[in-house]
């Protein structure tokens, strides 16, 4: 159950972050709506996200965390803070000339990932303009994913998982306050990103020393153990970064159709919900609780962790993925349909949630597999099965977009992260490293039928409130508030009389118990 407890405190840390960010997407539809320049800056964000996603909290967390645990373990927190500090100023001496080559670059940038800005000249120079703003988020992020890297394999999870709070309430404040001020809405989004990134980094700067393990900043040198880090990244780039490229593929095919990429941004909020709380819980645990077990000598252990971060991933995931296919229309309508954000969006937002949601386990699933690989130091095998992924992907998108416009990127996803966790499942089962246990085969299917039966009780409900739900704000986001928490009630219910969840193991991880160091 203390593997349980850290992932319910990472994941209802990152609950209160999503939450915020619902609340922070609202104002952004209420003011930017799905024109141009929300076009714009959504591209702006996702582009530093993606090199934050991929080379921070991708490629460089899931071959640190196994390096710098292993140490930690086997030679102690000063040999361990020194790696970290070795690596910490390879890091920055790369980010920052990164940083100012993209900032001389971007413009031709933009033409890779935004080639269907270029026939509007106005979007495209706003575009440029952003991205040059939000991109030092990169920098000051990847520091962030070292010390959170830190802090997880001390098993403190708690700052980490909040930083992300900042984030959102630095975007929330900028869009109340100081958007009406200037009427450049896009322009104040760029800036908060930008200064949010360094309230993150501050923030963990304290929690780190707070932990007993300040970093220092030493001459950037290759040592032997940076050399190694850096081998394990170059893989790892995509092994553990396959989503966001997928995302980004999704985007740039998505820039050839006017109002596509807000359409799959504000789909893509909804689903990063349970994304966020289940898969970032899974993956910040279970890749320092697998590496600490492996270095050890308690294989049991670890296998034993693998099968009840599959069981947690899945007894949430599969619940939120039916309800999400269920009643996409009442949740776009009731959160964003107002403003600048009018029917023809919310329609069109629907269908990509949809499309998004049936990919939804995968998304986690890959969360809860590819920390098998990363533990034992192989970032190859995740390397080459997201290489697949990202191939498959490709030409999915391209297909489907001509039959389906934007809600075929959002199916080709989907499909190219189920091709992912096939792929990966097929190796751990072959190399003895998935062998899932009679707990998981028994509740797997109970999970499954109670997840279909209150999705097809979410679907009847929605077109009994269908009245409420088209009714004034207060009204509508009565009803949904019915539907959300109705459908939670009704699982919760289904799943503790079939046994997928047992009682008293739900009352255990809500009990908060003293934590030793």
């Amino acid at each position: 159950m203390v593997l349980f407890r850290s992932l319910a405190t990472v994941g209802g840390l990152t609950m209160v972050s999503r939450v915020l960010g619902f609340v922070r997407d609202i104002l952004i539809a209420l003011v930017l709506g799905a024109g141009p320049v929300a076009d714009a800056f959504f591209v702006a964000f996702r582009f530093p996200n993606l090199f934050r996603r991929l080379f921070a909290e991708g490629a460089f967390n899931s071959a640190f965390v196994p390096l710098f645990a292993r140490r930690l373990e086997e030679d102690g927190r000063e040999a361990a803070r020194r790696f970290a500090e070795q690596a910490l100023a390879v890091l920055l001496t790369a980010l920052l000339a990164l940083t100012v080559l993209a900032q001389i670059a971007m413009p031709w940038l933009m033409m890779l990932i935004a080639p269907g800005f270029a026939e509007e000249p106005a979007k495209f120079d706003l575009a440029v303009q952003l991205t040059q703003i939000t991109f030092p988020y990169l920098l000051f992020m990847s520091l962030i994913a070292l010390q959170s890297g830190v802090l997880n394999s001390l098993h403190r999870f708690g700052h980490a998982a909040a930083a992300p709070i900042l984030l959102n309430i630095v975007m929330i404040l900028a869009l109340a306050v100081v958007a009406p001020l200037t009427g450049m809405p896009g322009h104040v989004l760029a800036w908060a990103v930008a200064v949010a990134g360094i309230c993150q980094f501050l923030w963990l700067v304290a929690a780190c020393h707070r932990a007993g393990m300040a970093l220092h900043l030493p001459m950037p040198r290759l040592t032997p153990p940076v050399r190694r880090l850096l081998r394990l990244m170059g893989p790892g780039v995509l092994g553990a970064g396959v989503m966001q490229i997928n995302l980004l593929v999704g985007t740039i095919i998505a820039t050839l159709q006017p109002g596509a990429v807000s359409y799959l941004y504000y789909a893509d909020r909804i689903y990063q919900l349970p994304l966020g709380v289940i898969g970032a819980a899974v993956g910040v645990v279970l890749l320092p609780e697998l590496t600490r077990s492996l270095r050890a000598n308690r294989p049991a252990a670890a296998m034993d962790s693998m099968n009840r971060c599959l069981e947690f991933a899945l007894l949430l995931t599969l619940p939120a993925a039916a309800a999400l296919i269920a009643i996409p229309g009442p949740i776009i309508s009731v959160l964003f349909e107002r403003g600048a954000f009018d029917a023809a969006a919310a329609e069109a937002t629907t269908l990509a949630l949809a499309a998004f949601a049936t990919g939804l386990p995968a998304y986690v699933l890959v969360k809860a597999l590819a920390p098998a690989f990363f533990a034992r130091e192989d970032t190859a095998t995740p390397f080459r099965f997201g290489a697949i992924s990202v191939v498959a992907n490709v030409v999915l998108s391209l297909l489907l977009f001509q039959v389906f416009a934007f809600v075929g990127i959002a199916l080709a996803t989907a499909i190219a992260s189920w091709i992912n966790v096939g792929l990966l499942a097929w190796r751990l089962h072959r190399s003895g490293f998935l062998k899932t246990d009679a707990r998981l085969r028994e509740r797997l299917p109970r999970t499954l039928v109670c997840s279909l039966v209150m999705g097809g009780a979410l679907w009847v409900a929605a077109e009994l409130l269908e009245p409420a739900l088209a009714g004034p704000l207060p009204l509508a986001a009565a009803a949904l508030a019915v539907l959300v928490f109705g459908g939670m009630g009704l699982f919760g219910g289904l799943a503790l009389a079939c046994g997928a969840l047992k009682a008293d193991e739900f009352r255990q991880l809500l009990r908060r118990r003293q934590r030793t160091a």
